[in-house]
């Protein structure tokens, strides 16, 4: 190792690791990590299946990952120690292994859709939204071997599609992903004497609010014995405003999802559920059997839903529309001025004058060194991309008859640019816009396939396809950040996901299995699944044979046009810094409230209230500690969800419940009561 060097270089990180020896790829994935992060991805997988069930907003558990992989192997190795049993010392790049290998089976029941496009292809999705008389190659049921083949079929494409690029992105850009950046600096912090002591208190925290959470939803469940019973029910702003959906939940899960949001996203869904629950559907409710039928089912897209559904489904594709080429502008000016600079700094060495010492700091030189030390061939993943993507264009058609080869092989032929534009974009300013690219894939394929071929179920196929890859090239291009920060091996980062695909491929669609009963047998009850009507809606306007509601199409373009000007003015106040940028909501976070309940969002806006008043009294320890938090309030809620619906599924009814009514509505009660009681004695 070189002398400490130049002072202006600033605190170095590695020169803090630079006693301890770099162990080889093959020591950093260990068997203990892989065991580790079989348990820790069975539980994450667990907490996230309940959340694209019920909400579809899911949060980055990055770190949380990180956390209990530190926790649970620094937990084993100083049980060996106590035991007096020798072993390897645990490292940070071991940590960082098991981080990758649990966020990759973890991320996958979003990327998966198990929430989104798997579960739109099922006749209940189907009856929900009523799409008309969708049946046979319009539906198809998730059955276990089929997800199996399915997943192992696609999932493994897209770590290939992205790794020739890695160096481009890492060494050459030097693209940020702030989420793998700030993975790396927590993993680097813990593996230090006062990071050692900061990550036992996160865990203590995490530990207790994960508790905490499960042992309240328990306690909350033994009052809701009856319909619209239990504390959770409680009329917080008046019971007119409680029927509307308009009431503080406290649930753990949404309260911390509120926590990790952004503030704007929050209060962005809770502006979009006053605007729709408070004023819109009250409205288009009084035009029934005007607008649209009066005996249609409430979850109908040719009644009311329709209005919320496609109407969601304008403000997102005005969006998405819009970031991609705002992004795809940004990515042309960024390379043009890398481009640039690269340029410049050749014309600076070749100048005799030029003192081209200290370029780049020493841990980005020892980063690099490594990093580049033991890549992986591009010819291995271009080949591997040819080999997976053949396989999967023969196979795929007999698994859904509904998609033939050429529509697989004409997937896998634009995939990898979408994949490079989303990771480009993750990498400059972490937006994954793999969700838009999926609707305009179901869009295209829907109407390419038509109706009397499958096109509903062929779309959301093709539109797995395309999601896997681009979602999975940009979390792994997130993950070579984090290991690059971390000086841990690509080829460790490479198997170590390799290992967590794998165990996603077989532990989602077993967790998902179980879901999906309960979600069979009581729908509504439990499961919300606002991403899954959106993605089959998008499927079935597609093919080009849906029936809406009157003025539902024009609504549905003017959110188009108000999502445009709203993202316009938004990137215009950011350009020109006007103070009201700050004030300007999201469009996605208000579409999305048009299909949840407002005590969603409220729930939400709470988690930031709490962590707003903590970073006033404490910002140090709202920032280190309050993602801890956030992530034991969620995965405590969700180990109660299976319970819960095993619960529901069975009738097992609680002992009590507690219900709120009005004053003339409780008299009448008492006077019931008055006569019925005394015949009962």
């Amino acid at each position: 190792m070189e002398s400490i060097g130049d002072p202006r270089e600033g605190p170095s990180t590695e020169r803090a690791f630079e006693d301890q020896p770099l162990p080889p790829w093959t020591q950093q994935v260990t068997l203990r990590a892989v065991v580790a992060s079989l348990a820790l991805g069975m539980v994450f997988s667990g907490v996230m299946m309940n959340l694209v069930f019920t909400s579809g907003i899911i949060p980055t558990l990055n770190i949380s990952a990180g956390l209990l992989g530190f926790f649970l192997l620094r937990a084993w190795t100083r049980l060996l120690d106590q035991l007096g049993v020798s072993y390897s010392p645990f490292t940070r790049h071991e940590n960082a292994v098991v981080q990758t290998c649990v966020v990759a089976c973890a991320s996958m029941t979003y990327s998966g859709g198990f929430g989104s496009y798997l579960l739109a292809m099922d006749h209940r999705t189907a009856e929900k939204i009523n799409t008309g008389d969708f049946v046979g190659k319009n539906v198809s049921e998730p059955t276990f071997p089929r997800m199996m083949a399915y997943y192992f079929l696609v999932s493994f494409v897209g770590l290939l599609a992205i790794v020739p690029m890695r160096k481009t992105m890492i060494i050459r850009h030097r693209l940020t992903f702030p989420s793998g950046s700030a993975t790396a600096h927590l993993i680097n912090s813990f593996h230090t004497p006062n990071g050692a002591m900061q990550a036992k208190k996160q865990v203590s925290l995490m530990i207790r609010s994960c508790l905490g959470s499960l042992f309240m939803s328990i306690f909350q469940w033994f009052y809701t014995g009856g319909p619209h019973c239990g504390l959770t029910a409680f009329p917080s702003f008046g019971l007119q405003a409680f029927n509307r959906g308009f009431y503080i939940n406290l649930n753990g899960t949404y309260v911390g999802v509120g926590m990790i949001s952004p503030y704007l996203i929050n209060i962005s869904m809770l502006v979009g559920a006053i605007i729709s629950w408070g004023f819109m559907w009250p409205y288009i409710e009084t035009k029934k059997g005007s607008w649209y039928a009066a005996d249609l089912q409430e979850s109908s897209l040719r009644g009311i839903n329709g209005y919320k559904v496609f109407g969601a489904i304008g403000m997102i594709l005005g969006d998405g529309i819009f970031q991609l080429v705002v992004i795809l502008v940004k990515t042309l000016q960024t390379m043009r001025n890398h481009q640039r600079e690269a340029a410049e700094t050749l014309r600076s060495f070749s100048d005799v004058d030029a003192i081209p010492r200290n370029v780049l700091s020493f841990d980005d030189r020892r980063r690099t060194q490594v990093f580049l030390r033991e890549h992986i061939p591009s010819t291995f993943a271009v080949c591997g991309y040819a080999v997976l993507a053949s396989l999967s264009t023969v196979a795929i058609p007999h698994i859904y008859s509904q998609v033939r080869y050429y529509h697989v092989a004409t997937a896998y032929l634009f995939a990898p640019l979408l994949a490079f534009c989303n990771a480009y974009g993750t990498g400059v300013a972490e937006t994954n816009f793999s969700a838009q690219y999926n609707k305009l894939v179901i869009l295209l394929f829907a109407s390419w396939i038509g109706i009397k071929n499958g096109g509903v179920v062929g779309s959301l196929v093709i539109c797995g396809i395309v999601s896997s890859i681009v979602s999975t090239a940009s979390d792994f291009m997130s993950d070579f950040k984090t290991g690059y920060l971390t000086l841990t091996s690509p080829r460790a980062l490479f198997v170590s996901q390799v290992v967590g695909t794998g165990l996603g491929c077989i532990i989602n669609p077993a967790i998902f299995t179980v879901f999906h009963h309960f979600y069979e047998d009581m729908g509504n009850k439990i499961y919300q699944v606002p991403l899954a009507k959106i993605y089959r809606a998008i499927a079935v306007l597609g093919v080009g044979d849906l029936e809406l509601p009157k003025h539902c199409l024009a609504m549905s373009v003017s959110f188009f046009a108000l999502a445009l000007v709203v993202c316009a003015l938004r990137k215009v106040a950011a350009h020109c810094r006007w103070r009201a940028q700050h004030y300007i909501p999201s469009v996605t976070g208000m579409a999305m409230s048009f299909l949840l309940v407002p005590a969603v969002a409220i729930d939400m806006c709470v988690g930031s209230l709490i962590l707003y008043l903590w970073a006033r009294t404490d910002k140090d320890g709202a920032q280190v500690f309050g993602p801890v938090l956030a992530s034991g309030l969620i995965c405590g809620d969700g180990l109660f969800s299976i319970p819960y619906a095993l619960l529901a599924r069975y009738d097992v009814t609680p002992p009590i419940c507690i219900r709120f009514v009005a004053r003339d509505q409780n008299e009448k009660l008492d006077a019931y009561l008055a006569t019925v009681l005394p015949k009962s004695r």
